[in-house]
Parts: structure tokens; sequence; C-alpha cells
């Protein structure tokens, strides 16, 4: 259930409906909103305790929550999280956009690319260390060394960096060197690794499984949630289905919903949704156009030679396009897309 504090309640009065909920067996996630507190209560919902705790000093309201997720769900909170990361906000008034190379190669390679996509206008550098491949055989990332040619991009543009983690046993490591934590598509389900990553004191990057529903990627999002973590953004990267055209079905309908059932910020990667360049920018704009607070696009120096994903990576020249395009649509639906400083920045 979810307990709606009144407007401007008093700390002691949250404090004490807290303490009152977990005497009667109550996990508490209190979220404070921009116009009053909620609290999430995880427990019986006896009709007798829902009137007990309505009654409450400082209690506005007892809403009992039907959905499954309780704590992502739009019922706890009526404004989107915005999750701030550097100067960027996702989840807020304007457009984020993420961009980088699938993994990190080389030295010359990131940083070429991060600087390119820097002055492009992008807002946070994505590459990845750990590389979970189809293939035993394929490159599988540089691991810690790629976390700190991240690290040194970060310091040499200024953009946080957004990588993933696929290990429990690495997530400490990773959070060190991130400043957002990443769980693709083939952990969405893995619960451990998002209670470990719930835990980390980062914000987390959740990417749809390969052929999950949304009702199942909400829930992937509650075991974060439920972790300690709201500061979590939904990523819609496609999903698998009949349709072998192209390397996934790019599910635009979920952006939508998900802003109804869902108070998390949601973004749009449609670079693995095609797994091919040339459809990367029409679906960046209907992205924007259906509502995303965000885009991920993959960018290389040289796709041709790249170790992970070369076919659906976009050259600089391509990505400086596609941030002119998607801006146009980004005014339409009045979400812009801030501008970058003309100079790089320098560490945080």
């Amino acid at each position: 259930m979810i307990v709606v504090m009144q407007r401007g309640a008093a700390s002691r009065e949250v404090q004490q409906v807290e303490e009152r909920l977990r005497e009667l067996g109550f996990a508490t996630h209190p979220i404070v909103g921009v116009e009053r507190t909620v609290i999430g209560a995880i427990g019986d919902r006896r009709d007798d305790l829902l009137e007990l705790v309505a009654n409450l000093p400082g209690v506005e309201r007892v809403v009992p929550v039907l959905r499954p997720y309780k704590l992502v769900a739009r019922e706890v909170k009526e404004e989107t999280t915005a999750i701030k990361v550097g100067k960027a906000l996702i989840g807020g008034s304007e457009v984020v956009v993420i961009a980088g190379p699938c993994a990190v190669e080389s030295e010359m390679q990131l940083l070429t690319t991060a600087k390119a996509v820097k002055e492009a206008g992008a807002h946070l550098l994505r590459g990845g260390a750990f590389k979970p491949r189809t293939s035993p055989y394929s490159f599988q990332g540089l691991g810690e060394e790629g976390l700190k040619l991240l690290a040194q991009a970060r310091e040499a543009t200024g953009l946080p960096v957004v990588t993933e983690v696929v290990d429990t046993r690495d997530v400490e490591l990773v959070a060190r060197y991130a400043d957002v934590l990443q769980v693709g598509a083939r952990n969405m389900q893995n619960f451990r690794l998002l209670q470990e990553v719930g835990q980390a004191g980062k914000p987390v990057l959740l990417k749809r499984g390969l052929a999950a529903t949304v009702e199942e990627w909400l829930m992937a999002a509650e075991y974060i949630a439920a972790a300690g973590n709201q500061q979590i953004i939904l990523c819609e990267r496609g999903i698998r289905t009949y349709e072998t055209s192209l390397r996934n079905t790019l599910d635009l309908s979920a952006v939508p919903l998900l802003k109804e059932l869902s108070h998390l910020p949601i973004i749009v990667d449609p670079s693995h949704a095609t797994g091919n360049q040339r459809m990367v920018l029409p679906l960046a704009r209907a992205s924007i156009a259906a509502g995303a607070d965000g885009l991920m696009i993959e960018v290389h120096s040289d796709p041709a030679r790249a170790l992970s994903d070369g076919p659906q990576s976009l050259t600089p020249p391509q990505f400086a396009q596609l941030m002119e395009e998607v801006r146009q649509v980004a005014l339409v639906v009045r979400k812009p897309i801030r501008a970058q400083a003309a100079t790089s920045c320098q560490a945080r």
C-alpha cells in the first residue's frame, strides 16, 4: 500500500508513521515528492491495518496498490522521477542523449569517439568494459583496464560514464569507476545482480530483456527499488519477435505505456533495436516523438573495424547529423535537447 502524507507534514510525523508501519510488519520505503512525501509499505493488506494507518497523525490517505510492482508504480509518485547525473537530468524537462562505442577497445578509439560525441552534444558517455556476448569466442571487453579508460575519457570530456556490470562480483569494482551502472538485456532477470546494484549507491540503467513483457521489466526494476535504490532509468532496446528483417523489434508503444504505469524515466536505444546504422536515425526521431526522456546511441570512430556491433554504430559525422535532426523533433514535443558547452569540461 501507499501512505500519502499531508502536504507540509513534519519530518517527525513521517518518521512516526514509518515506525508504526514497521511495528505492524511492513517494510517501508519513503519517497519525497515535490509537494508531499509518500511511504511505500510492503506487507499484509488487511483492511483493519489500512484503517489503522489511515488514522495516524499527518496521514492524508492510504492507497492500496493492486499492481505487483509497488515502489515503481505511478500510484506511488505522480511526478516522473528525475535522476541527476553530472549536469544532465534524466526524466526532467529536456531530452538527454547517451552516446559512445559498444565496447571500449583502446585509448585512442575511446578518446576519439568521446570527444566527438561531446562536441556533437551528447550528455553522457557509454562504453562497455565487460561484454556479455552470445559466442564465448567473441571479444569480451577489456575489464578493469576498460574501466580505467572510461575514467580517463571522463576526465578529458567531462561526460559522466555509463557502463555495464554483468556479475555480482564486479559491482563494487564497476561502481568505483562508473556514474551509472547498466544492467543489460540478458541480465534483466538476474535477481541477485539487481539486488546488488540496488545497494551500490549509483543510478541504474535497466534494459528490457530480450523477450520480456512490460510487467516483467517493471518487476525487475522493483527488485532494484526494494533494495533501496529509486534511481532507475528504464531503457527500451527492442524485443525478439517472429520478425527477422532487423536484429530486434523496437516497441515504441512501451514508451507512453510506461509513462502511465511508472514514475521512472524511460529512454530508447535504437542501435540495439535495429542492428543497422541506417535505421538508427529514423527510430531516434520516432522515440523522441513518442515521449522518451532520452536516447542511447552507439557511435564508433571507425565502425568498420569495431570489435563489437560495428554494423549498428554511427560514425561521428552521422551522430552529429542525428543530434541536429532529433533536436528539431524535441522542440516540437516541447522537450528540448540542451546544447553542450563549447569547451571541454575537466574532472568532476
